[in-house]
């Protein structure tokens, strides 16, 4: 029933998004050339060759809305979020249609008026799928759409699943309460949702509840109990969800392969992989090569800088782990004075650090000390974001005290990340800093990466840990 739901909010999506190019589109037509906002010099052109973008449009925008995560039928991501989201496709279709139309000779485009309709389709798709939200949630939440789950396990398990039905609403469903195979617990309440019975009490209480849906969600090493009940809600015609309990190994999105028709669970699914990894790399290309050609003189001054103070070399080359544990050499300002560590050994920079030089200071603190990574970046090392590497050494500390800790290093590293732009950075707690980078692998989109890179322009001077 949900994948019905979702399947049905995925195509209403679709259908809205439609729309509203192609609104967009018309009215930009109608602003350029009818109303003129700027005066026409050539003539109005006839309005059939703009007409018959219309299928190259439905071609080519939900396909890009697809890869950027805006086709996943429930709302996963805030109101702002989403108008972000929606910003980087629009971009992103636009250069693409732009682009076909480069080769297209027979008719020349208004650059202005394709403009305008670029900016007047992010308004209008955003106001559309606010409208499109707003109207479904009322719709699912509505009493007459709604269905009856029932959750069998009071487990951690089941008690995550529950809470994830009640906090997606819109999704249709109220969870009644639990089944649990211990009778001790009947009648007692697990966040607030009753345990109504036993697993033997399923058909009893489906027929007085009117259950409609049953998520199994038991524990690991309760395949027997987990097949009894399945048989026993097989003839009372119920929607039946088995959650497997692997939460424990748990660490990213996990997916569904197929091994010549046998199912295949992948715990180390992620979203940057495929097209998007290549997306992601151009991206990185093309913005590290734009920033090398904007920056160099502020990049030949820091040097310069740095070489009056001591002497001394401009940069510093060190050993991080990157993609899949591999070691390379990152290179940074030199921001302490030679052979640093000759008798302290690795360890973290401190607040004050004696160490550090008046320059470095001043480029620690504002994380100039950061951009000679772009040459990292060029040369397919890092990523402008992802998490920021670690010196081996670091690393094996890491890895033994938190389990968890090696999943950051599947994507590639980055000179700015999710962590760094809330201020985890330097001597901030690691189990945040891990927690950050998981979510930002977890949840990667072009348009998250753009928002860290902007949270990173505005808060570059305000990092508490940067010294």
């Amino acid at each position: 029933m949900i994948g019905e739901k979702i399947r049905f909010n995925r195509s209403g999506l679709v259908v809205v998004d439609l729309l509203t190019t192609y609104a967009a589109l018309l009215l930009a037509f109608h602003l350029r050339f009818e109303v003129q906002i700027v005066p026409v010099t050539k003539g109005i052109p006839p309005f059939e060759p703009y007409l018959a973008l219309f299928p190259i449009i439905t071609l080519v925008w939900p396909v890009v809305f697809y890869f950027q995560g805006l086709l996943e039928g429930r709302p996963q991501r805030s109101r702002v979020e989403e108008v972000f989201a929606v910003t980087i496709a629009v971009a992103i279709a636009s250069v693409v249609l732009y682009a076909g139309l480069g080769f297209y000779r027979e008719f020349t485009y208004s650059r202005l008026a394709l403009g305008i309709f670029a900016v007047l389709d992010v308004v209008l798709v955003s106001l559309g799928r606010l409208v499109f939200w707003a109207v479904m949630t009322r719709v699912w939440a509505s009493s007459r759409h709604r269905k009856h789950a029932l959750v069998a396990g009071a487990g951690e398990l089941g008690r995550m699943v529950a809470e994830k039905l009640h906090e997606h609403r819109e999704l249709g469903l109220d969870v009644l309460g639990y089944l649990d195979d211990d009778p001790g617990k009947v009648g007692t309440r697990v966040g607030g949702l009753p345990i109504l019975g036993t697993l033997d009490d399923l058909p009893t209480l489906a027929h007085a509840q009117r259950v409609d849906m049953l998520y199994v969600a038991l524990p690991l090493g309760s395949q027997r109990r987990a097949v009894k009940l399945l048989k026993a809600a097989e003839p009372l015609i119920l929607d039946v969800r088995v959650v497997p309990d692997l939460l424990q190994y748990y660490a990213l999105r996990a997916g569904v392969e197929d091994l010549d028709g046998l199912p295949v669970i992948n715990l180390t699914q992620i979203p940057l992989a495929g097209w998007n990894r290549l997306v992601k790399r151009a991206v990185d290309l093309t913005l590290s090569i734009v920033a090398l050609l904007v920056l160099w003189p502020l990049l030949a001054a820091i040097g310069l800088a740095i070489h009056l103070a001591d002497r001394g070399s401009v940069f510093y080359r060190q050993l991080r782990m990157g993609l899949d544990g591999k070691p390379f050499r990152i290179v940074k300002f030199r921001t302490m004075i030679p052979d640093a560590e000759s008798v302290t050994g690795p360890r973290f920079a401190q607040r004050d650090d004696p160490r550090t030089t008046r320059v470095g200071a001043f480029l620690r603190r504002t994380s100039l000390d950061e951009l000679p990574q772009i040459w990292n970046v060029l040369k397919g090392e890092m990523s402008l974001v992802g998490p920021r590497p670690e010196r081996p050494e670091f690393v094996a500390r890491f890895r033994e005290r938190y389990p968890e800790y090696m999943s950051r290093h599947r994507v590639r590293s980055g000179i700015t990340g999710w962590a760094q732009v809330h201020d985890l950075r330097g001597q901030s707690s690691m189990r945040k800093r891990i927690a950050h980078d998981l979510y930002y692998i977890d949840n990667w989109s072009l348009a998250l990466d753009f928002k860290i890179m902007w949270l990173t322009l505005l808060r570059f001077w305000r990092h508490r840990h940067a010294y």
